[in-house]
């Protein structure tokens, strides 16, 4: 097992030594077998978003858990009753119309257990291949509850569909700019090992701007422009999620290969970084 602590006491150290402006203040490096820290992470359950195919379970070792120093998400082909179906449910409640899922997985979140305004998110994660698979590492405004989507602010600092191989996404959404509008705000950028290899998916948010990397390569920028929450709802809390989802609006445009069952989602850690106060 690795010594968790001196390894965040390293990185803390390193971080705001002179030259450095980021001081690590929440970070799980996986050290720990088993289920996820409760302490940092909760779970989504049942089907979500975006008419996606699988079921996301809680607590359940199959689909998350810690192993070797990293945390495994890992999606099954598998029958799952689904407890909230109603027969007679409207059709736009197809969370409730699907009396079970064909698959199984995970979403895990910091929502209830931690939240950030602005910072350095650093995510290492090698991504699951095949076609039908949607990973990704995102953000929701905490006051979802009280103003929706996408008033809340949503900023994927990745996103991988199996279908397209070797492309890396980060994309924007709030209520003036979003997917659903057809004036989404993101890029993109080629990383052709990203199944084979871990990656540091990286977000620098402060009060003027949104910046995207992989491995210190910048690839998309995101100006506050100053217009108010329509276009920049940035300066209230987000919590983290890690998620894998089979299938959907997008990860599921080109069908879902059923013969690449199971498929893991690596993450070797989690660190979240903020601004050091400068000294009076």
């Amino acid at each position: 097992m690795r010594n968790a602590w001196c390894i965040l006491l390293v990185l803390a150290s390193a971080l705001t030594s002179p030259g450095n402006t980021w001081k690590l203040v929440w970070a799980d490096e996986f050290d720990r077998d088993g289920l996820p820290d409760p302490s940092r992470w909760t779970y989504e359950e049942g089907f979500i978003r975006n008419q996606e195919l699988q079921y996301y379970t809680v607590a359940r070792t199959n689909n998350a858990r810690v192993e070797n120093g990293r945390l495994i998400i890992e999606a099954h082909k598998e029958r799952h009753p689904n407890p909230r179906h109603r027969p007679d449910a409207p059709e736009g409640r197809w969370q409730q119309r699907r009396p079970h899922a064909e698959y199984t997985s995970a979403s895990l979140t910091t929502q209830g257990r931690a939240a950030w305004t602005y910072g350095r998110f650093e995510i290492r994660a090698r991504l699951p291949s095949g076609r039908g698979t949607w990973p990704a590492i995102w953000m929701l405004g905490t006051n979802i509850r009280q103003v929706g989507w996408p008033a809340c602010g949503e900023i994927d600092i990745m996103e991988y569909v199996g279908h397209e191989p070797g492309v890396i996404h980060a994309n924007v959404h709030t209520r003036g700019f979003n997917h659903t509008r057809g004036n989404g705000r993101g890029s993109r950028i080629r990383v052709p090992d990203a199944e084979q290899t871990f990656h540091v998916y990286a977000l620098e948010w402060t009060p003027q701007r949104l910046d995207f990397f992989v491995d210190d390569r910048k690839f998309f920028t995101l100006e506050n422009d100053g217009t108010g929450p329509d276009s920049w709802p940035f300066d209230a809390p987000q919590y983290l999620i890690l998620n894998l989802a089979i299938g959907g609006t997008w990860g599921g445009q080109k069908g879902v290969d059923d013969s690449i069952f199971p498929r893991r989602y690596e993450i070797d850690y989690v660190r979240v970084y903020q601004k050091v106060e400068s000294p009076n």
